[in-house]
């Protein structure tokens, strides 16, 4: 799991360095850097329990001194289990996991989706596992509500293959768990099998390290002022740090832990409520540490000036689909959403989309739905680098100043053959142009002129086709290829020219000194093949 950016090293200059080098690792090995509690986010649609089963892990899992109802609203709790510590993030739906995703800021390790065994997957069950997807986070799926007379858990397993989540046991690799949020039912194996996955995962962080967080939210209290979730990554945090985030500091006054207790200290996968900063940071923010308050006004000031200069560069360069399409591997993915008036129009493009992949070219549809695409479908689409297509609906204004806002085409359309062009359009951009060598013509050799300037230049005569200057040239002589290069120029008379036709003579400059009487010269050019 990603652990976020590396946190500076004491000195202003090395708290620079680091802000600049997110990759850098940590000096201790993985084999003594120790493992850290998993953390868990858990999604779904409306009603089908998610506040219940977090309610339920809470009441049963929580150590005893939260008996009296938890009094500070912390964005996130640890439960103790035989297995360990795991800690939830208390974040509602999906969309506060997308915000904190969108800023690159990997916080889960593992996503529960809650489908209700009653009513099987819905329009945001659908989002809230294409949103666990596109942060390649593994997940668990919770089938609740499994006491209910109208359960059918079998139903909501077969739904899941439709959308190539095979349960594992149907022959898949996706761990299927009923639980019932109301009697306790499976709260026990979800449990354990988050535990398991977290094993496989093998999360660990080093307490020793710089300190490096992520804000999972924040709120201004009437009394204390501002306080912010931080969920400590990395190393340690200690009351009386300096904390920068964005383009904001503080100095942390108070720390409290998820049941309202005072902390000194908060180690690797803890999440800590913070007092301190003068300003409301933003979810999803990374959070480092400073070693005094210079040293963190001279990381804000050099924030300010790299986002000045990252805001002119945008103006100077908007970023086209094709450079939207991402790194090019060897199999391309196009990601879509995809938004219609009826569920025939959706099932249709579809099938259409479906006959357009390839070897080379996958198209991977994230999300469609019925209806106008709304902002939930352009934080997907930032965060997957996805391409939002609309046939016959168009989106609100605000969701067209999102889309704006960060950077995402939103393409309708009214008439589906040209939906099928975009598409087609977009793989294009994801494929290597295929380049393939075309003949031109052939030129006899009869005299050569020895220049002063140009070297050698062939006094020709053009037996057939057309030869082209900066064409690709190869010379024969006989039946052996004495050179290869480019026809770097050519001469009618003085005149310098751009081709010569079959029958006319011409003064060829190959920039190459051995050539002579009797030789042939052969031009060709490469031109783009266009795929099937």
């Amino acid at each position: 799991a990603t652990q976020g950016n590396a946190a500076p090293a004491p000195s202003a200059s090395a708290t620079a360095t680091a802000e600049r080098e997110p990759g850098a690792a940590p000096a201790s090995t993985a084999t003594e850097v120790p493992h850290r509690a998993p953390v868990v986010t858990i999604m779904g649609h409306v009603d089908h329990g998610k506040t219940s089963l977090l309610d339920y892990i809470r009441k049963t899992k929580v150590a005893a001194k939260e008996a009296g109802g938890i009094t500070q609203h912390v964005g996130a709790f640890e439960a103790q289990t035989s297995k360990g510590r795991i800690v939830f993030i208390d974040t509602p739906g999906h969309e506060a996991f997308t915000t904190i995703r969108a800023r690159g800021a990997n916080v889960a390790d593992v996503a529960i989706i809650v489908i209700a065994a009653d009513d099987s997957l819905m329009p945001q069950t659908r989002e809230a596992i294409a949103h666990a997807q596109a942060a390649k986070v593994p997940m668990i799926v919770a089938i609740n509500k499994v006491d209910l007379p109208q359960a059918d858990p079998e139903r909501v397993k077969t739904d899941l293959t439709q959308l190539n989540l095979v349960p594992e046991e149907y022959g898949g690799d996706l761990v299927v768990v009923p639980v019932s949020a109301k009697t306790g039912e499976g709260v026990e194996d979800l449990l354990e099998y988050i535990s398991l996955t977290a094993e496989l995962e093998d999360l660990r962080a080093d307490p020793e390290a710089p300190f490096s967080g992520v804000i999972i939210e924040s709120r201004v209290d009437r009394q204390s002022g501002v306080l912010a979730t931080v969920m400590v990554q990395q190393g340690t945090l200690h009351v009386g740090d300096f904390l920068v985030v964005g383009e904001g500091y503080g100095k942390i006054k108070a720390m409290t832990d998820s049941a309202g207790g005072r902390l000194k200290e908060a180690g690797p996968s803890t999440p800590v409520q913070i007092l301190g900063f003068s300003e409301a940071p933003a979810s999803g923010e990374t959070v480092l540490s400073a070693k005094n308050e210079h040293a963190a006004r001279e990381v804000i000031a050099g924030r300010a000036s790299d986002r000045r200069d990252a805001e002119n560069s945008r103006e100077r360069r908007r970023l086209t689909l094709e450079e939207m399409m991402g790194e090019l591997g060897e199999t391309r993915t196009v990601n879509l959403i995809l938004r219609a008036d009826t569920q025939g129009s959706v099932e249709a493009i579809q099938g259409i989309l479906a006959r357009k992949e390839s070897e080379d070219v996958k198209i991977n549809v994230m999300l469609s739905g019925i209806g106008a695409p709304t902002e939930g479908d352009v934080l997907l689409a930032s965060t997957a680098e996805a391409t939002i297509l609309c046939f016959s609906v168009t989106p609100s204004g605000g969701v067209k100043k999102v889309a704006e806002s960060k950077g995402i085409e939103i393409k309708t359309f009214r008439i589906i053959y040209e939906l099928i062009d975009e598409v087609e359009r977009l793989i294009k951009g994801t494929l290597d142009p295929v380049f393939e060598e075309r003949y031109l013509g052939r030129a006899e050799v009869r005299m050569v002129i020895r220049h002063p300037k140009s070297g050698n230049i062939a006094g020709s005569y053009v037996t057939d086709g057309m030869l082209r200057r900066n064409a690709r040239a190869k010379v024969t002589r006989g039946k052996q290829v004495v050179y290869e290069g480019t026809l770097v120029g050519l001469k009618r008379f003085k005149d310098d020219v751009r081709e010569v036709q079959t029958g006319y003579e011409c003064g060829i400059n190959l920039d190459w000194e051995g050539v002579e009487i009797g030789d042939i010269v052969e031009a060709s050019e490469m031109v783009e093949v266009e795929q099937a």
